[in-house]
Order: C-alpha cells, then structure tokens, then sequence
C-alpha cells in the first residue's frame, strides 16, 4: 500500500474526540441564564404588582346584572394606564392574561375569566371602546383588539380583549361608547338637577330669613 493510501486510511479510521465536558458546561451554563432571567423577570414583576398595591378591590358582578345586550367568547389580553399601551398593570390578577366570557348590559361589563379573576365593571365606570391592535405587550393586526376604557378609583384603565370571530368588535365599540355615554348623560343631568334644587332651597331660605327679620 502505497503511503498516501495509508494515510487516508488512518484518518477515515480516526474518530474525533468528543469534549463532552465542555458541552455539559456550556449547557448547564445556559440553562443558568435561563433562569436567571426567568427570576428576573419574576421579581419585575413582583416589583410592579407592590407599586400598583394602591389599586382598590375589583367589582364583583351584581346580583342582578341585568339583560345581556351583547356576549363575546375570546380571550384577555391584558390592561395597562389608559393611552399608554405598554405601562402594564398586574395588580388585583389585571395582568393574568386568559380566555374570557364578556357580557354586556346596562348595568355594566361582566368579565368571566376561567382560571383569573373575575371582575365587574359598572356602567358608570366605562368611560368607551375603541379598536386597537396592541396592549401590554401584545402585538396584533391593525384592529385585531377591542379596547375597553374603565375608570378603577382614580386611575383610568385600558382593558384589551379579542373575540373568537373578529367581526363582532364593531358591535362592541358601538355599544359601550352608546352606554358610557348615556350613563354620563344621565349622571351630569342628575348632577344639575340636585345643584339646582340646593341652590333653590338655600335661595328660599335666605329670602325667608330676610323677610322674618
């Protein structure tokens, strides 16, 4: 056998030597990091549920909620500061995203959410909808969330949520934005009507009072 032929078969007969303690540690190395993000990300999180603890109780659903006018199967995607999309919040389960059951009625929203929190938003408190395509993070087509605007205390709340067909988010934004406003409405007009019988009443005592002097 010529030597060129021999050393060919000598290196087809050569196997590489496999470091395998240097690939343990590089996968035990990463596993690590994973971790350690991971950890890292929990304590973010548990640094931004302390900052939101002033957040009051959520609403629980009333006794009677009243006639559903609308009803939506999706999910929950999240809430965050009204207008400012990723300034999540996570306080009171607001940040568990989840499936949903939504209702609709004139006494509020009724938010179901198997596995999270439920909570109730009264109609006094929705401040209107609109279509969006991100929230806390989450990212989808142009219109492919409805947003719901709600008053919590004294922070105002975007709430995202998109159906299992789409095509009802119209619906939806027509009909709270039609509640919202009529509660408002209906409030203000509530409101005048008792400053102006206070003003009435303490005009008439005052006329009263000259007149017995």
């Amino acid at each position: 056998m010529t030597p060129p032929l021999i050393h060919l078969a000598e290196a087809q007969k050569s196997a590489p030597v496999t470091d395998w303690a240097a690939r343990i540690s590089w996968v035990v190395g990463l596993l690590v990091f994973v971790v350690f993000v991971y950890w890292l990300m929990r304590q973010g999180w548990k640094w931004r549920g302390t900052l939101q603890g002033d957040l009051p109780e959520l609403p629980a659903t009333p006794d009677d909620p009243g006639e559903p006018e609308l009803t939506l199967s999706g999910r929950y995607h999240g809430s965050t500061t009204a207008g400012q999309w990723l300034d999540r919040i996570v306080a009171r389960g607001l940040g568990t995203r989840s499936r949903v059951e939504l209702t609709l009625t004139d006494q509020g929203l009724d938010v179901v959410r198997p596995g999270a929190a439920d909570f109730f938003v009264p109609a006094a408190a929705l401040r209107g909808a609109r279509l969006d395509k991100g929230i806390a993070g989450k990212v989808l087509p142009e219109g492919g969330l409805l947003i719901v605007t709600w008053r919590h205390g004294d922070k105002e709340i975007d709430s995202g949520f998109r159906s299992d067909r789409a095509t009802e988010h119209p619906a939806w934004v027509e009909a709270v934005n039609r509640l919202s406003t009529t509660e408002h409405s209906t409030t203000e007009h509530s409101t005048t009507e008792h400053s102006t019988t206070e003003h009435h009443t303490s005009t008439t005592e005052h006329t009263e009072t000259e007149g017995a002097r």
